[in-house]
Protein backbone atom coordinates (compact mmCIF):
# COMPACT_ATOMS: atom_id res chain seq x y z
CA UNK A 1 0.00 0.00 0.00
CA UNK A 2 1.22 2.98 -0.02
CA UNK A 3 1.04 6.11 1.77
CA UNK A 4 -1.57 9.18 1.83
CA UNK A 5 0.77 12.15 2.32
CA UNK A 6 0.20 12.23 5.80
CA UNK A 7 2.55 9.55 7.07
CA UNK A 8 -0.23 6.38 7.56
CA UNK A 9 -0.09 3.85 5.27
CA UNK A 10 -3.87 3.80 3.27
CA UNK A 11 -6.19 1.95 4.56
CA UNK A 12 -4.54 0.70 7.64
CA UNK A 13 -4.58 3.80 9.50
CA UNK A 14 -1.30 3.08 10.48
CA UNK A 15 2.21 5.58 10.63
CA UNK A 16 4.41 3.77 8.64
CA UNK A 17 8.00 2.93 10.42
CA UNK A 18 10.30 6.51 10.39
CA UNK A 19 13.86 7.47 10.40
CA UNK A 20 13.53 8.31 14.27
CA UNK A 21 11.64 4.68 15.24
CA UNK A 22 14.55 2.39 13.27
CA UNK A 23 17.14 4.93 15.21
CA UNK A 24 15.70 3.87 18.39
CA UNK A 25 15.28 1.03 16.99
CA UNK A 26 18.88 0.52 16.51
CA UNK A 27 19.75 2.03 19.50
CA UNK A 28 18.06 -0.12 21.83
CA UNK A 29 19.51 -3.01 20.04
CA UNK A 30 22.58 -1.92 20.65
CA UNK A 31 22.02 -1.72 24.36
CA UNK A 32 20.83 -4.77 24.59
CA UNK A 33 23.81 -6.25 22.98
CA UNK A 34 26.24 -4.02 25.92
CA UNK A 35 24.11 -5.66 28.31
CA UNK A 36 24.49 -8.74 27.34
CA UNK A 37 28.29 -8.27 27.03
CA UNK A 38 28.13 -7.58 30.36
CA UNK A 39 26.28 -10.45 31.48
CA UNK A 40 28.91 -12.30 29.67
CA UNK A 41 32.06 -10.70 31.83
CA UNK A 42 33.02 -13.48 33.71
CA UNK A 43 32.03 -16.36 31.09
CA UNK A 44 34.47 -14.91 28.66
CA UNK A 45 37.26 -13.85 31.43
CA UNK A 46 37.10 -17.89 32.11
CA UNK A 47 37.37 -18.94 28.45
CA UNK A 48 39.91 -16.31 27.24
CA UNK A 49 41.87 -17.61 30.06
CA UNK A 50 41.48 -21.41 29.07
CA UNK A 51 42.83 -20.16 25.28
CA UNK A 52 45.34 -18.05 26.96
CA UNK A 53 46.52 -21.86 28.93
CA UNK A 54 47.03 -23.24 25.99
CA UNK A 55 50.10 -20.45 24.60
CA UNK A 56 52.03 -21.51 27.54
CA UNK A 57 55.56 -23.16 26.96
CA UNK A 58 55.60 -26.90 28.01
CA UNK A 59 57.62 -28.19 31.15
CA UNK A 60 55.98 -25.57 33.41
CA UNK A 61 56.32 -26.71 37.08
CA UNK A 62 52.80 -26.77 37.06
CA UNK A 63 50.15 -28.17 35.44
CA UNK A 64 48.00 -26.40 33.25
CA UNK A 65 44.91 -27.43 34.55
CA UNK A 66 45.75 -26.08 37.89
CA UNK A 67 46.74 -22.75 36.40
CA UNK A 68 43.42 -22.57 34.95
CA UNK A 69 41.58 -23.27 38.90
CA UNK A 70 43.69 -20.44 39.50
CA UNK A 71 42.84 -18.10 37.59
CA UNK A 72 39.01 -19.20 38.10
CA UNK A 73 39.61 -18.53 41.87
CA UNK A 74 41.40 -15.17 41.25
CA UNK A 75 38.45 -14.09 38.54
CA UNK A 76 35.87 -14.79 40.88
CA UNK A 77 38.06 -12.40 43.94
CA UNK A 78 37.69 -9.88 41.07
CA UNK A 79 34.57 -10.06 39.77
CA UNK A 80 33.39 -9.78 43.52
CA UNK A 81 35.71 -6.98 44.33
CA UNK A 82 35.21 -4.76 41.23
CA UNK A 83 31.15 -5.43 41.58
CA UNK A 84 30.40 -7.60 38.87
CA UNK A 85 28.93 -9.83 41.08
CA UNK A 86 27.40 -9.05 44.52
CA UNK A 87 27.57 -11.15 47.69
CA UNK A 88 24.66 -12.98 46.64
CA UNK A 89 25.48 -13.94 43.29
CA UNK A 90 28.88 -14.91 44.48
CA UNK A 91 26.87 -17.60 46.66
CA UNK A 92 25.33 -18.91 44.00
CA UNK A 93 28.19 -19.25 41.87
CA UNK A 94 29.49 -21.31 44.62
CA UNK A 95 26.57 -23.96 44.71
CA UNK A 96 26.57 -23.77 40.83
CA UNK A 97 30.42 -24.83 40.64
CA UNK A 98 29.54 -27.38 43.59
CA UNK A 99 26.53 -28.85 41.28
CA UNK A 100 28.83 -28.70 38.11
CA UNK A 101 31.39 -30.33 39.80
CA UNK A 102 29.03 -33.16 40.61
CA UNK A 103 27.92 -33.28 37.09
CA UNK A 104 31.31 -33.68 35.94
CA UNK A 105 32.59 -36.33 38.04
CA UNK A 106 29.80 -38.79 37.11
CA UNK A 107 29.98 -38.13 33.84
CA UNK A 108 33.34 -38.55 33.57
CA UNK A 109 33.11 -41.58 35.24
CA UNK A 110 30.83 -42.91 32.57
CA UNK A 111 33.11 -42.15 29.73
CA UNK A 112 30.79 -39.01 28.49
CA UNK A 113 34.07 -36.87 28.01
CA UNK A 114 37.41 -36.28 29.78
CA UNK A 115 40.36 -34.45 30.61
CA UNK A 116 43.26 -36.03 29.41
CA UNK A 117 45.86 -33.75 30.91
CA UNK A 118 47.52 -34.31 34.37
CA UNK A 119 47.24 -32.16 37.12
CA UNK A 120 47.66 -32.24 40.71
CA UNK A 121 44.14 -30.55 41.31
CA UNK A 122 42.49 -33.49 40.06
CA UNK A 123 39.87 -35.75 41.60
CA UNK A 124 38.56 -38.91 39.68
CA UNK A 125 39.60 -37.73 36.33
CA UNK A 126 38.00 -33.80 36.83
CA UNK A 127 40.17 -31.25 37.48
CA UNK A 128 38.65 -28.55 40.08
CA UNK A 129 38.34 -25.69 37.80
CA UNK A 130 35.77 -27.99 35.80
CA UNK A 131 33.10 -26.72 38.17
CA UNK A 132 33.84 -22.80 36.73
CA UNK A 133 32.09 -23.79 33.45
CA UNK A 134 28.55 -24.03 35.10
CA UNK A 135 29.68 -21.02 37.67
CA UNK A 136 29.94 -18.73 34.34
CA UNK A 137 26.49 -19.85 33.50
CA UNK A 138 25.76 -19.11 37.00
CA UNK A 139 26.98 -15.80 37.05
CA UNK A 140 25.36 -14.81 33.75
CA UNK A 141 21.92 -15.54 35.09
CA UNK A 142 22.70 -13.32 38.61
CA UNK A 143 24.47 -10.28 36.65
CA UNK A 144 21.30 -10.74 33.75
CA UNK A 145 18.95 -10.45 36.96
CA UNK A 146 19.84 -7.39 37.76
CA UNK A 147 21.27 -5.45 34.51
CA UNK A 148 18.24 -6.33 32.96
CA UNK A 149 15.94 -6.12 36.05
CA UNK A 150 14.35 -8.99 35.43
CA UNK A 151 10.70 -10.18 36.49
CA UNK A 152 8.58 -12.78 36.29
CA UNK A 153 4.48 -13.30 36.29
CA UNK A 154 2.69 -16.00 36.29
CA UNK A 155 6.11 -18.04 37.26
CA UNK A 156 5.06 -21.58 39.02
CA UNK A 157 7.97 -21.40 41.36
CA UNK A 158 6.91 -24.90 42.63
CA UNK A 159 6.87 -27.28 39.52
CA UNK A 160 9.41 -25.66 37.72
CA UNK A 161 11.61 -26.49 41.06
CA UNK A 162 10.60 -29.95 40.65
CA UNK A 163 11.29 -30.55 36.89
CA UNK A 164 14.07 -29.03 37.10
CA UNK A 165 15.42 -31.33 40.01
CA UNK A 166 13.93 -34.01 37.91
CA UNK A 167 16.23 -33.24 35.06
CA UNK A 168 19.61 -32.91 37.01
CA UNK A 169 18.94 -36.46 37.94
CA UNK A 170 18.03 -37.84 34.53
CA UNK A 171 20.94 -36.61 33.13
CA UNK A 172 22.70 -39.24 35.67
CA UNK A 173 19.80 -42.12 35.68
CA UNK A 174 19.61 -42.38 31.76
CA UNK A 175 22.72 -44.32 31.85
CA UNK A 176 20.97 -47.04 33.72
CA UNK A 177 17.61 -45.78 33.29
CA UNK A 178 14.96 -44.96 30.71
CA UNK A 179 15.64 -41.31 29.26
CA UNK A 180 12.90 -39.49 30.04
CA UNK A 181 14.20 -35.94 29.10
CA UNK A 182 11.36 -35.72 26.39
CA UNK A 183 9.01 -35.70 28.93
CA UNK A 184 10.61 -33.65 31.12
CA UNK A 185 10.63 -31.28 28.11
CA UNK A 186 7.02 -31.71 28.14
CA UNK A 187 6.47 -30.81 31.63
CA UNK A 188 8.58 -27.98 31.67
CA UNK A 189 6.99 -26.25 28.81
CA UNK A 190 3.34 -27.22 30.49
CA UNK A 191 5.52 -25.31 33.61
CA UNK A 192 6.04 -22.52 32.16
CA UNK A 193 3.27 -22.27 29.41
CA UNK A 194 2.31 -18.39 30.33
CA UNK A 195 5.40 -17.62 32.56
CA UNK A 196 6.87 -14.27 30.91
CA UNK A 197 10.26 -12.97 31.73
CA UNK A 198 9.80 -9.04 31.99
CA UNK A 199 13.56 -7.08 31.29
CA UNK A 200 14.04 -3.59 30.91
CA UNK A 201 16.54 -1.86 27.84
CA UNK A 202 16.82 1.69 28.06
CA UNK A 203 14.39 2.41 30.32
CA UNK A 204 11.36 0.54 28.37
CA UNK A 205 10.18 -2.84 29.12
CA UNK A 206 9.66 -5.96 26.89
CA UNK A 207 8.74 -9.87 27.55
CA UNK A 208 9.58 -13.01 26.69
CA UNK A 209 7.91 -16.05 27.32
CA UNK A 210 10.75 -18.54 30.16
CA UNK A 211 10.34 -21.28 27.96
CA UNK A 212 11.56 -19.22 25.14
CA UNK A 213 14.49 -17.86 27.50
CA UNK A 214 15.46 -21.25 28.19
CA UNK A 215 15.89 -22.14 24.65
CA UNK A 216 18.14 -19.08 23.64
CA UNK A 217 20.44 -20.10 26.13
CA UNK A 218 20.42 -23.34 25.53
CA UNK A 219 21.38 -22.16 22.08
CA UNK A 220 24.22 -20.04 23.02
CA UNK A 221 25.76 -22.36 25.84
CA UNK A 222 26.14 -24.76 22.55
CA UNK A 223 27.79 -22.62 20.96
CA UNK A 224 30.18 -21.97 23.92
CA UNK A 225 30.56 -25.43 24.44
CA UNK A 226 32.06 -25.58 20.87
CA UNK A 227 34.66 -22.87 21.66
CA UNK A 228 35.46 -24.41 24.79
CA UNK A 229 36.30 -27.72 23.57
CA UNK A 230 38.08 -26.11 20.61
CA UNK A 231 40.67 -24.09 23.23
CA UNK A 232 40.78 -27.19 25.46
CA UNK A 233 38.55 -26.80 28.64
CA UNK A 234 37.25 -30.20 28.00
CA UNK A 235 37.27 -33.18 24.94
CA UNK A 236 34.33 -35.29 24.33
CA UNK A 237 35.50 -38.83 22.95
CA UNK A 238 34.85 -37.96 19.27
CA UNK A 239 37.15 -34.93 19.86
CA UNK A 240 40.41 -36.92 20.80
CA UNK A 241 42.18 -36.75 18.02
CA UNK A 242 41.08 -33.44 15.42
CA UNK A 243 38.33 -31.48 17.07
CA UNK A 244 34.78 -32.10 15.74
CA UNK A 245 31.76 -29.58 16.66
CA UNK A 246 29.38 -30.72 19.55
CA UNK A 247 27.07 -32.67 18.86
CA UNK A 248 23.47 -30.67 17.87
CA UNK A 249 21.86 -32.63 20.50
CA UNK A 250 24.01 -31.00 23.15
CA UNK A 251 21.38 -27.76 22.66
CA UNK A 252 18.66 -29.37 24.32
CA UNK A 253 20.69 -30.60 26.59
CA UNK A 254 21.78 -27.03 27.83
CA UNK A 255 18.18 -26.31 27.44
CA UNK A 256 17.03 -28.24 30.21
CA UNK A 257 19.78 -28.06 31.85
CA UNK A 258 19.81 -24.30 32.58
CA UNK A 259 16.44 -24.26 34.51
CA UNK A 260 18.60 -25.69 37.39
CA UNK A 261 20.69 -22.47 36.96
CA UNK A 262 17.83 -20.36 36.98
CA UNK A 263 15.67 -21.91 39.96
CA UNK A 264 18.77 -21.73 41.92
CA UNK A 265 19.07 -17.96 40.63
CA UNK A 266 14.86 -17.15 41.37
CA UNK A 267 14.87 -18.34 45.07
CA UNK A 268 18.22 -16.38 45.55
CA UNK A 269 16.48 -13.20 44.15
CA UNK A 270 12.99 -13.86 46.03
CA UNK A 271 15.37 -14.25 49.19
CA UNK A 272 15.96 -10.75 48.63
CA UNK A 273 12.46 -9.46 47.81
CA UNK A 274 13.67 -8.85 44.35
CA UNK A 275 10.80 -9.20 41.97
CA UNK A 276 8.66 -9.68 45.10
CA UNK A 277 6.27 -7.03 46.00
CA UNK A 278 7.79 -6.21 49.68
CA UNK A 279 6.64 -2.50 50.32
CA UNK A 280 7.47 0.17 52.24
CA UNK A 281 10.09 -0.69 54.36
CA UNK A 282 12.30 -2.49 51.94
CA UNK A 283 11.63 0.16 48.85
CA UNK A 284 9.89 -2.84 46.64
CA UNK A 285 6.89 -1.86 44.75
CA UNK A 286 4.53 -4.31 44.46
CA UNK A 287 3.98 -3.65 41.03
CA UNK A 288 6.64 -2.88 39.01
CA UNK A 289 9.00 -4.47 41.27
CA UNK A 290 11.42 -1.74 41.34
CA UNK A 291 13.88 -1.11 44.35
CA UNK A 292 16.47 0.93 45.83
CA UNK A 293 17.85 4.31 44.76
CA UNK A 294 17.32 4.12 41.68
CA UNK A 295 13.40 4.01 41.86
CA UNK A 296 12.26 3.58 45.61
CA UNK A 297 8.45 2.85 46.06
CA UNK A 298 6.56 6.08 47.37
CA UNK A 299 5.82 4.90 51.18
CA UNK A 300 3.14 3.03 50.82
CA UNK A 301 0.53 4.14 53.92
CA UNK A 302 1.74 7.71 53.07
CA UNK A 303 0.47 8.07 49.63
CA UNK A 304 0.80 4.58 48.52
CA UNK A 305 1.99 5.61 44.84
CA UNK A 306 5.16 4.38 42.98
CA UNK A 307 7.81 6.50 41.80
CA UNK A 308 8.65 4.71 38.95
CA UNK A 309 5.61 2.88 37.28
CA UNK A 310 2.81 5.37 39.26
CA UNK A 311 0.59 2.53 40.55
CA UNK A 312 -1.56 3.27 43.13
CA UNK A 313 -0.78 0.03 45.16
CA UNK A 314 -2.33 0.28 48.51
CA UNK A 315 0.03 -1.54 50.92
CA UNK A 316 -1.36 -4.30 53.02
CA UNK A 317 -0.56 -2.75 56.55
CA UNK A 318 0.08 -5.64 59.08
CA UNK A 319 0.06 -8.31 56.05
CA UNK A 320 2.06 -11.20 56.43
CA UNK A 321 4.76 -10.55 53.95
CA UNK A 322 3.42 -6.69 53.18
CA UNK A 323 2.90 -7.64 49.72
CA UNK A 324 1.54 -4.70 47.95
CA UNK A 325 -2.17 -4.67 46.57
CA UNK A 326 -2.86 -4.31 42.70
CA UNK A 327 -3.99 -1.27 41.62
CA UNK A 328 -7.40 0.22 42.81
CA UNK A 329 -7.40 -3.31 45.14
CA UNK A 330 -8.01 -2.20 49.11
CA UNK A 331 -5.44 -3.50 51.69
CA UNK A 332 -5.69 -6.37 53.76
CA UNK A 333 -6.83 -6.34 57.24
CA UNK A 334 -4.41 -7.30 60.06
CA UNK A 335 -2.40 -9.99 59.72
CA UNK A 336 -3.95 -10.46 56.03
CA UNK A 337 -2.42 -10.24 52.73
CA UNK A 338 -2.89 -7.55 50.41
CA UNK A 339 -4.75 -8.40 47.00
CA UNK A 340 -2.32 -8.40 44.70
CA UNK A 341 1.57 -10.11 44.67
CA UNK A 342 3.57 -7.85 42.44
CA UNK A 343 4.60 -8.47 39.13
CA UNK A 344 4.45 -12.38 39.76
CA UNK A 345 0.78 -11.60 39.05
CA UNK A 346 0.61 -9.40 36.28
CA UNK A 347 -2.36 -10.02 33.73
CA UNK A 348 -1.39 -11.23 30.42
CA UNK A 349 -1.18 -8.83 27.66
CA UNK A 350 0.02 -5.61 30.28
CA UNK A 351 2.91 -3.73 29.91
CA UNK A 352 4.53 -1.21 32.28
CA UNK A 353 5.41 2.31 31.28
CA UNK A 354 7.88 3.86 33.83
CA UNK A 355 6.38 7.04 34.49
CA UNK A 356 8.08 10.01 36.67
CA UNK A 357 11.26 10.01 38.83
CA UNK A 358 11.86 8.83 42.10
CA UNK A 359 10.01 11.35 44.60
CA UNK A 360 7.37 12.25 42.46
CA UNK A 361 3.87 11.69 42.07
CA UNK A 362 3.74 10.67 38.41
CA UNK A 363 0.47 10.40 36.82
CA UNK A 364 -2.33 7.56 38.04
CA UNK A 365 -2.75 6.33 34.20
CA UNK A 366 0.15 3.39 34.03
CA UNK A 367 -1.13 0.62 32.28
CA UNK A 368 -1.00 -0.29 28.73
CA UNK A 369 -2.51 -2.69 26.65
CA UNK A 370 0.01 -4.40 23.88
CA UNK A 371 -2.18 -5.38 20.83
Amino acid sequence: MHGDGSGRWCGTGKRRPTARVLAEAGRQFVRFGVLQLRCCAFALALVAGIAASRLLPEGLPVARYDLVFAYGVLLTVLARRVGWDSARDTGVIAVCHVIGLLFELVKVWLGSWSYPEEAVLKIAGVPLYGGFLYAAVGSYVCRAWRLFGLRLSRYRAGATALLAAAIYVNFFTHHWLPDGRWLLAAGLLAATAGTWVWFTVGGRHYRMPLALSFGLMGFFLWIAENAATYVGAWSYPHQLGDWQPVALSKFGAWALLVSVTFVLVERAARREDLGVGACGARGVCGVCGVRGADGVCGVCGADGVCGVCGADCACGVGGADGVCAAPGQPPAGPGGRAGGAGLRDLPSGCALRAVGRPGERPAPATWRTRP
